[in-house]
């Protein structure tokens, strides 16, 4: 009613029903934007292409521009382009053999490539390098990775990650969903709950960020 009633006002004060409906959609969006941030961001896209375009004029002056390669391989991952990901991490990981993070964003290509049993190694391997590799991240990965095809594995790799990461209200909730999946419905409400509790802690500067997460758990109830 609210939305109508505005919606109302402003077709009243622009004469127009098509404009009043653009202005709306504008009003829509910049509130989500900064209070929600349901709705995707117009303008990240377009940075993220922009940033692409001008590492792969880097790489083609200079093939050997290894963390050129290493950002532009994590760009295309956000891109879900995880072959020409796996090209870039493969060929950067000889000149950054310690690096957890390439190990890990390298397993995670080979996952979603299909070779799950070669990215759960090299998984492994970053964990092994740096035991608090992004955060914990990649144990959620591979127990998504896992949900149908070994639940038990699957809920291994969610011990592990609920022991290590304790600030994401994101990853919490991806962890509900996956709790679900696999029928274990209490723990998925505990996860749920627990995206509250860690909401309540987190600074003012970085709530608007996850408050979108503390929505979606009320929703799943």
């Amino acid at each position: 009613m609210f939305k109508f009633a505005i919606f109302g006002l402003l077709w009243y004060l622009l004469g127009n029903p098509f404009l009043a409906i653009i202005v709306l959609l504008i009003l829509v969006y910049v509130l989500d934007r900064r209070f929600f941030g349901f709705m995707p961001s117009i303008m990240r896209p377009l940075k993220i292409n922009s940033r692409i375009r001008k590492l792969r004029e880097d790489l083609r002056s200079n093939p050997h521009y290894t963390s050129g390669k290493v950002e532009l391989a994590r760009l295309l991952i956000g891109k879900k382009k995880y072959e020409k990901a796996h090209v870039l991490l493969s060929e950067s990981k000889e000149r950054m053999r310690d690096s957890a993070d390439v190990h890990a964003d390298l397993g995670l290509c080979l996952i979603k490539l299909g070779s799950l049993q070669e990215g759960e190694g090299m998984i492994k391997q970053a964990f092994e390098l740096n035991p608090r590799v992004q955060y914990g991240e990649p144990y959620l990965r591979l127990a998504e990775a896992y949900v149908e095809v070994d639940p038990q594995k699957s809920l291994q790799f969610l011990d592990h990650f609920r022991k290590m990461n304790t600030s994401s209200c994101e990853a919490y909730y991806v962890l509900g969903q996956l709790y679900q999946r696999m029928g274990q419905e209490e723990k998925a409400k505990m996860a749920y709950r627990e995206i509250a509790a860690l909401y309540r802690g987190l600074p003012k500067y970085s709530r608007r960020q996850q408050r979108k997460w503390v929505i979606l758990a009320k929703m799943k109830g």
